[in-house]
């Protein structure tokens, strides 16, 4: 089948462009960019919509195996779909964690469920304990794409060194999850007047920093490929930088819930706004788009962290952090180039091309023989979320009765249309 998308606005994150274009998709390829439509070529008219690369969000938690009722591959992959996300990268934090080749095999598989491309990270640590590192090669042969432990901090310094030694030999990605373990176990909130204020155990923002210093340091050490998780703070960005300037093969991530939200979004104790690492001041929120507009960020992902209401109604110390971002990930990021903050190819250059880039897939680009994986979207169309309406499983959003903006019309992978009219999914 050849498809032909003609009347688009194409975003392109190599080049940094947005301009009227077409699009010819040949056998789930993109076949050519601005040709006139092959003979016998399935027409769709995107109307002057915008037509990009599907996002590619690193660190999506699934809830198989162990928490299933949480999440599931196949209804993370709808809402995957929905969201305009063609390739989830998914997190080893399940129950048992994905720490051996046969588990991450039986993830896979389960995987066949979902609508988009999974690729699986797996833990850098036995039970993600922290006291002895995994099988890191026969985990690489089975499909892992990196290996972390995510928001487990391996305290281990020694243990640590090791697993970047290891990891270096391999060429394989370790990510990790800047946080002094120690100042940050037990809280719930960034230190502050506002914090205080509300009586909530806080962090110091330099715990972060302080974390990221010593993971850059082993780096340094050790020559190993490494991906700061998250990076929330304004202070963590000058560490960041030394470490690019130096020649370390280092990059660094943020939710998309860090640069649209500050902790004075906790309100009235809204768990939904509970998050690991917590909300920042203002501040801060206003320099990490800054440094996503530089490049000193990279990578802009949902962490999407299903929860069930019974985690999530407690006392705000005690709740469940995190939050569903599958199907809130694009129109977040709508809040930040409606500001002005990040241009449209900006935004796709960290949501699709570069993850794609570190972790070696092929994604995120609009150039003849990439993937035909594709969202045609509305970035004005305006709706009030509803988070009953989300596909997850669980509903604990922040967003929920927020006025918002962009619309996914469309999302295709590998040529086949998953999501919007006559979806095959």
């Amino acid at each position: 089948m050849i498809l032909h998308f003609q009347n688009a606005r194409l975003i392109d994150p190599e080049g940094l462009t947005d301009e009227i274009g077409a699009l010819t998709i040949r056998d789930g390829r993109i076949d050519a960019v601005n040709v006139e439509a092959p003979e016998g070529a399935e027409l769709i008219d995107c109307g002057g919509k915008y037509l990009a690369p599907g996002l590619v969000d690193w660190g999506v938690k699934i809830g198989e195996p162990g928490e299933r009722h949480k999440e599931s591959f196949r209804s993370a992959g709808l809402a995957a779909a929905a969201g305009g996300v063609t390739t989830i990268i998914a997190r080893p934090d399940t129950l048992p964690p994905i720490d051996a080749p046969e588990s991450l095999e039986f993830a896979t598989r389960r995987a066949a469920d979902a609508p988009v491309n999974i690729r699986h990270m797996a833990a850098l640590t036995r039970d993600r304990g922290g006291r002895e590192m995994v099988e890191m090669s026969f985990l690489q042969d089975a499909g892992a794409v990196a290996f972390t432990d995510g928001v487990r901090v391996i305290a281990d310094t020694r243990l640590m060194s090791r697993c970047m030694t290891y990891a270096r030999g391999l060429g394989a990605l370790i990510v990790g999850h800047p946080q002094e373990p120690v100042l940050s176990r037990g809280t719930a909130a960034t230190s502050g007047k506002f914090a205080s204020l509300y009586g909530l155990p806080a962090v110091s923002p330099m715990a972060e920093v302080m974390g990221l210093d010593r993971d850059l340091a082993l780096v340094a050490m050790t020559g190993a490929r490494y991906h700061a998780d998250q990076i929330t703070v304004a202070a963590s960005l000058p560490a960041l930088q030394r470490a690019r300037d130096a020649g370390l093969d280092v990059t660094a991530g943020i939710s998309i819930h860090h640069l649209t939200l500050n902790e004075f979004d906790v309100g009235d104790y809204r768990t939904f706004f509970r998050f690991t690492p917590p909300l920042r001041a203002e501040d801060d929120r206003l320099a990490m788009i800054e440094a996503v507009a530089d490049g000193v960020i990279d990578v802009i992902a949902s962490f999407h962290t299903p929860q069930d209401e019974e985690s999530k109604r407690l006392p705000f110390a005690e709740a469940a952090p995190g939050a569903v971002g599958l199907q809130t990930l694009l129109p977040a990021a709508m809040r930040l180039y409606h500001s002005g903050g990040l241009s449209l190819p900006q935004l796709w250059r960290a949501m699709s091309l570069n993850p794609s880039r570190r972790l070696g897939l092929d994604g995120g680009r609009l150039v003849a023989g990439a993937p035909a994986d594709l969202v045609l979207f509305d970035p004005h169309s305006p709706f009030v979320l509803d988070r009953f309406t989300l596909v997850s499983k669980s509903k604990n959003t922040p967003f929920d009765g927020a006025r918002m903006q962009g619309k996914v019309l469309g999302t295709w992978v590998a040529g086949r249309r998953v999501f919007g009219e006559e979806a095959s999914a």
